[in-house]
């Protein structure tokens, strides 16, 4: 379901000019970060267009654009509709995309950390109980995935949380772009993700935001996500394609080498 509060959601505050272009980029950052995927339904055409407080011509073009680019399929008949596809295509044009350009990915994990370290920070200061619940709720919910879906909802529910506690919409907005950048290649690989490393690292900056840590919330949070860039290094500089044996997700001292090695 589209979370119609979130700032970085596609049913967030409409971006002015509203073209195409930009519902386009709002729909695939929500795809891209998880918060739809493979098999999901998108609401019909009107009740789309009046959560994107967008006019129903420009929507129509994004839709057919996204489908073009193999984001989303239209199903006729009584169960018909338009859905997110199983992502081959899109996923096979980032990762060559990446791996022409191992670059882009570094500034993209650069962004991640200055921006979602920084919001681990102030959410250490700000939060209120509610927020705690939300943080704490989205730590619980890794404990009962059972496929990738679940997994990247889990995780993408998690660091929302961590920046509404931030206290700072623009910040908020600027991490789910930088997510939305980051097409985590995860549902093409052969093994699962590895689910207690994420629940140790999502448990660690919890506790820290919970005790008003400022300090070990933002290091948390950046050692967390540079373990995420040590192991795209490896996907994406292996020779084997995406879909075939890909490492597994290195350990911490694994992923301090890499980064020795790399720099």
């Amino acid at each position: 379901m589209i979370d119609m509060n979130h700032p970085g959601s596609a049913a967030g505050p409409a971006v002015a000019p509203t073209t195409p272009q930009v519902i386009v980029e709002r729909i695939r950052g929500l795809i891209h970060r998880g918060e739809l995927g493979p098999g999901d339904r998108l609401p019909p055409e009107r009740i789309l267009a009046e959560q994107l407080r967008v006019a129903r011509a420009s929507l129509r073009q994004a839709l057919s654009q996204l489908q073009s680019e193999g984001y989303l399929v239209t199903r006729r008949g009584a169960f018909g509709g338009t859905f997110v596809t199983e992502l081959v295509e899109p996923r096979r044009r980032w990762l060559r995309r990446m791996r022409e350009n191992l670059a882009d990915l570094e500034d993209i994990l650069d962004l991640r950390i200055a921006v979602e370290s920084h919001a681990a920070a102030l959410a250490a200061r700000r939060r209120d109980t509610a927020d705690l619940l939300a943080i704490e709720q989205a730590v619980r919910q890794l404990d009962g995935v059972k496929d990738i879906a679940s997994f990247r909802a889990a995780d993408n529910a998690f660091h929302q949380a961590v920046a509404t506690a931030a206290r700072s919409p623009r910040l908020a907005a600027a991490i789910a772009d930088a997510r939305g950048e980051l097409f985590l290649p995860t549902d093409a690989l052969v093994y699962p993700p590895d689910v207690d490393r994420t629940v140790r690292d999502h448990g660690r900056i919890a506790a820290a935001v919970r005790r008003g840590d400022p300090e070990e919330s933002g290091t948390a949070m950046a050692e967390h996500i540079e373990l995420t860039r040590a192991w795209l290094r490896q996907i994406l500089t292996a020779s084997a394609p995406a879909s075939v044996g890909e490492p597994e997700m290195p350990d911490r001292a694994d992923a301090a080498q890499t980064e020795t090695d790399v720099r």
